[in-house]
């Protein structure tokens, strides 16, 4: 019986080792996970640039209603008379907005309190993030 030798050529393109699998499943892993941060980091960038926008609409929709009416709509009527008449009000020349008043990027209500804080006529809220009153980062809230 004879034995028939592999060339050194013939081993070495055989295949992969075990260790160099493992070297780049590591690699591999590594860029997935600085892509995926870059990506969620401007997700959410994202989301706080479209409420700031939001909340400058419905400012600007409240400036009109103002200009219209006389005053600011109270912290009970909240947004609502943006898109549609106060009972009783005769001076009112709305919608102010396009559509409905939409709700902020992560699917909540914006908060509107009239007046609102350091002397401004009024407030408007997003509670960023988390939905709750405070935080830091992406938790942190927006207002106008």
């Amino acid at each position: 019986m004879q034995h028939i030798a592999m060339s050194p050529f013939r081993r070495k393109t055989a295949g992969f080792t075990l260790l160099e699998l493992l070297i780049a499943l590591l690699i591999v892993g590594l860029l997935v996970g600085v892509v995926a941060q870059n990506l969620f980091g401007n997700v959410s960038k994202a989301e706080r640039t479209a409420a700031k926008q939001q909340i400058d609409a419905l400012t600007k929709a409240l400036d009109s209603y103002r200009l219209d009416m006389g005053s600011f709509p109270t912290t009970e009527q909240g947004l609502a008379p943006l898109n549609k008449a106060p009972a009783g009000s005769t001076r009112w020349k709305g919608p102010y907005l396009k559509k409905e008043v939409p709700p902020d990027p992560w699917g909540n209500p914006y908060q509107y309190k009239t007046p609102g804080q350091n002397s401004q006529p009024y407030e408007i809220r997003s509670l960023g993030r988390d939905g709750r009153a405070g935080g830091k980062d992406e938790d942190e809230d927006i207002t106008n």
